[in-house]
């Protein structure tokens, strides 16, 4: 932390990980202004929200006038990376892009780091379109920017539903909970709260450079068994191949009616076993996984177990599907199958 105060503009700032960054830089006692439309949610209390939507032709007026100490921008559409750049890089002292591992054109080398091949630059899809905005800004900031390649965030507040989803689940019923048969498969997950912490931090450092902003190595089996504990279930886990759940129509990774985290595509089978060496080396922390899990728990409580989810099963669909599999011959204890 520093003592300088800094003037921190946020290029969203009020949804999940936006919000976090604004938070944590107001907690380091900096002025902070979002720009946003506003409509996903309200900005963390303390920061200036400028109501603008990006697609407009105007829609940086109210704050290309002014320096920016520190410039983060969360965009995922490709299309907006040129205009901030032209209204707001001159007068940028720093600038933090925050992409996503999506960006590599390969998902399934174990370990590898920021010198692997990015996708060609495209308006689409996900991955496509962080590494166009990453060109964008490169040309732009030079050696001003900062790129925090993101993979797995998880922790209070995730609206994807992703990362809460097996505590909650864990955490509602005793049950037999169906979860997919995948324990060895890599898994990194980096607590939103950590993410903006060694953003700001290296920002009021001015580092720039490409980081995977990713979490340590576990395994999916050690996240699940890790999720029940916390919760204390006490049933039964109901370990399913994948092939058998996508015959039955439930997706990996998320969605509706999905069971998440895990990714069933091989040529997908290292998005999150990625080195985080470089990061590490730059002072990203990483809190213990049972800390984010204890927190999230609590925020699940505080949602509601038995709400509707944007990713996991409803205890409806769970049920047929246990039932479909023949739980009694298929089910296992928290130490089996590595569950």
């Amino acid at each position: 932390m520093t003592a300088a105060r800094r003037d921190v503009l946020i290029l969203g700032g009020t949804q999940w990980v936006g919000r976090a960054l604004a938070a944590e830089a107001l907690r380091r006692g900096h002025r902070v202004t979002c720009l946003a439309r506003g409509m996903a949610g309200a900005v963390a209390d303390g920061a200036t929200l400028v109501v603008a939507d990006r697609t407009a032709p105007d829609a940086y007026a109210a704050v290309a006038g002014r320096a920016w100490d520190v410039v983060i921008d969360v965009a995922r559409d490709a299309s907006f990376a040129q205009p901030a750049a032209e209204a707001l890089a001159a007068s940028a002292g720093h600038w933090t892009f925050i992409s996503s591992g999506a960006a590599y054109a390969r998902q399934d080398e174990p370990g590898a780091d920021e010198a692997a091949a990015l996708l060609d630059p495209a308006p689409t899809p996900y991955g496509a379109a962080k590494s166009a905005i990453e060109a964008a800004y490169r040309a732009a900031l030079g050696g001003r920017l900062l790129i925090a390649r993101a993979g797995l965030i998880g922790g209070p507040g995730d609206a994807t539903c992703r990362t809460g989803y097996y505590v909650a689940r864990a955490a509602r019923d005793d049950a037999p909970m169906l979860v997919p048969d995948v324990g060895d498969a890599p898994l990194q997950l980096l607590d939103a709260r950590d993410l903006a912490a060694w953003i700001l931090s290296a920002a009021e450092r001015g580092l720039a450079g490409a980081f995977n902003a990713v979490g340590d190595r576990t395994t999916v089996g050690a996240f699940l068994a890790a999720s029940r504990a916390i919760a204390g279930h006490r049933g039964a886990a109901v370990a399913v191949p994948g092939a058998w759940l996508a015959a039955h129509g439930v997706a990996d990774w998320d969605g509706p009616e999905s069971l998440p985290v895990w990714l069933a595509d091989p040529a997908w089978s290292a998005c999150l076993d990625r080195s985080n060496a470089a990061a590490v080396r730059e002072g990203l922390r990483r809190r213990p996984l049972d800390e984010t899990l204890r927190d999230l728990l609590v925020w699940e409580r505080a949602e509601g177990l038995d709400r509707k989810r944007a990713a996991g099963l409803s205890a409806a669909r769970e049920r047929e599907l246990i039932a479909a599999w023949g739980a009694p011959s298929s089910t296992c204890g928290s130490g089996s199958r590595g569950i």
